[in-house]
């Protein structure tokens, strides 16, 4: 019906569109479908659909650590289940050694098949933050965890629905026979179900363009869309210099990167050797979420309207030492891997390129609960200005992309109050370009919880560029009712009492340019 030798430019478009559309719509069922205020509220999720090979071919706007390593979740299932995958069934994997990024973040995998019900001809995926997975502390974001066992439950792969029954007795074992059961299973078979219903919208939408348009210009025109995107990155890169950066975390961790661009080739290499070693706390990235920061990076710096997809990665070639923290071999933790290290890897990485200040640096990621209640969240800061822009106050950066819970809904869910939620004057850094500003937030707690605080740049500014000055930075510290003051470090755990109220500054963005 259609040519598919080579791509008509106004279907190129079309189906560009077409396929974010289906991943956008996944999405908005999940949102809907879903019991949790992490995943309902905050919109800590993402969805994607992959060709049969498992390779990325367009996702909706969510999360970007998410998108950049789900990939490795759908190949990891395909090289592992291949043969057994039937019609109807739906797999399970958080498995930060296969594709995984952290354990709370949960990937629900849907092979599609063809009409005869024998071929994989796509795949589409969800992922969403559980508010609690297990392990050590509520919320399963333990500050100091050692070993990935201790972050919580591990599913690897897991046959979640068969032949399209729902293995509800299956999944409440898995989640109880653990020396750190999940607090509330009933919330994550919800969830669970909800990312099941985002994926059952993506097969339909996807059957409908397959029957609308055929089965190969559907697939010609995943290819044409990757092969778009990697010709965006190539010129992107053309326009690049080589660069390094060395960046320390107030862990007193190094990561280093080099970056070398071939001209010839409009390609570039990413090299991290001389990384720090993988280390004995859990700021250990899996490989899947250091490839996802340089994914994201690379497609920041193209202008053109292109979904994040595996073509991106084609110019790419990435180094990442064995049993260094951003590829650590198991049982490593990796809780804060996946959502403070990955923001080090964007930051230097732009560091090395040039082009970009340090933003905040870190999710400031907050958890509280008890066997009740179990709650999470990230608090935005100030990113770091550019070339040619200030940096913006008051915003989620770079590897996360998540919402504030609405204060209304906090309040309503749980027993604490937000006392006040407002702009950190002054921390952005000056410069011809100035950084954002951080945000100041006083939680008060209402019943006795565990809090945790898992953080970043509270002992290392987030730094400027080019002349410009360094972000300021964070702080952690509690208020109790008795008027004592205690200050946190970067990561902590305090047990709070009625009354005590939790506060955290965040850091301000790094400045651009001398002040003239």
């Amino acid at each position: 019906m259609y040519t598919t030798s080579q791509p008509d430019p106004i279907r190129l478009e079309i189906f560009k569109n077409l396929y974010q559309f289906i991943a956008e719509q996944m999405g908005i069922v999940l949102q809907n479908t879903a019991a949790s205020v992490n995943i309902k509220e905050r919109l800590d999720f993402s969805c994607a659909i992959f060709d049969s090979s498992g390779l990325l071919v367009a996702n909706a706007p969510h999360i970007p650590v998410h998108l950049g390593s789900m990939s490795e979740s759908v190949r990891s299932l395909i090289n592992e289940k291949n043969d057994t995958l039937k019609p109807g069934n739906v797999y399970l994997s958080n498995n930060p050694y296969n594709g995984g990024t952290h354990l709370p973040d949960v990937t629900t995998i849907t092979p599609i098949f063809d009409e005869d019900k024998k071929q994989v001809i796509f795949y589409v995926a969800s992922r969403g933050h559980q508010a609690d997975i297990g392990g050590i502390t509520p919320g399963s974001m333990p500050p100091h965890s050692t070993t990935v066992e201790e972050e919580g439950i591990i599913f690897d792969n897991f046959l979640l629905v068969e032949e399209g029954k729902f293995r509800e007795l299956a999944v409440r074992e898995h989640l109880s026979n653990h020396i750190y059961p999940a607090r509330n299973p009933n919330q994550n078979i919800a969830d669970f179900k909800a990312q099941i219903a985002a994926n059952e919208r993506g097969v339909i939408e996807l059957r409908k363009m397959v029957s609308q348009y055929g089965i190969e210009t559907v697939q010609a025109y995943m290819k044409f869309v990757q092969a778009n995107a990697e010709e965006s990155v190539r010129k992107a890169i053309h326009l690049l210099k080589n660069g390094s950066f060395v960046y320390e975390m107030d862990n007193g961790a190094i990561i280093q990167v080099k970056v070398t661009i071939s001209q010839e080739n409009r390609s570039a290499t990413i090299d991290f050797t001389g990384t720090s070693e993988q280390l004995n706390s859990n700021f250990n990235a899996p490989k899947a979420v250091t490839q996802a920061a340089v994914l994201y990076v690379f497609r920041t710096l193209v202008d053109d309207n292109i979904p994040l997809n595996a073509g991106c990665l084609n110019p790419l070639e990435i180094i990442i030492p064995s049993g260094c923290m951003l590829n650590p071999i198991y049982p490593a933790a990796v809780v804060a891997g996946n959502v403070e290290t990955s923001q080090t890897i964007v930051d230097a990485l732009y560091g090395a390129l040039g082009v970009m200040a340090a933003s905040q640096g870190t999710m400031n990621n907050f958890t509280f609960g008890n066997e009740q209640y179990q709650y999470y969240e990230t608090i935005c800061g100030g990113s770091g200005a550019g070339i040619d822009f200030d940096g913006t106050d008051g915003v989620h950066s770079h590897m996360t992309n998540s919402r504030l819970t609405d204060p209304e809904v906090l309040e309503t869910r749980y027993p604490v109050l937000l006392e006040s939620f407002s702009l950190r004057p002054d921390s952005g850094g000056k410069g011809k370009h100035s950084g954002g500003n951080g945000v100041v937030r006083h939680i008060r707690f209402l019943e006795p919880m565990t809090a945790n605080i898992l953080s970043g740049h509270r002992v290392v500014p987030p730094f400027g560029l080019n002349g410009g000055e360094a972000g300021i930075v964070g702080r952690n510290w509690i208020q109790r009712q008795n008027g004592i003051e205690e200050n946190l470090d970067s990561t902590a755990t305090v047990e709070m009492k009625p009354g005590d109220v939790f506060v955290i500054e965040t850091p301000g963005g790094g400045g651009f340019g001398k002040v003239s």
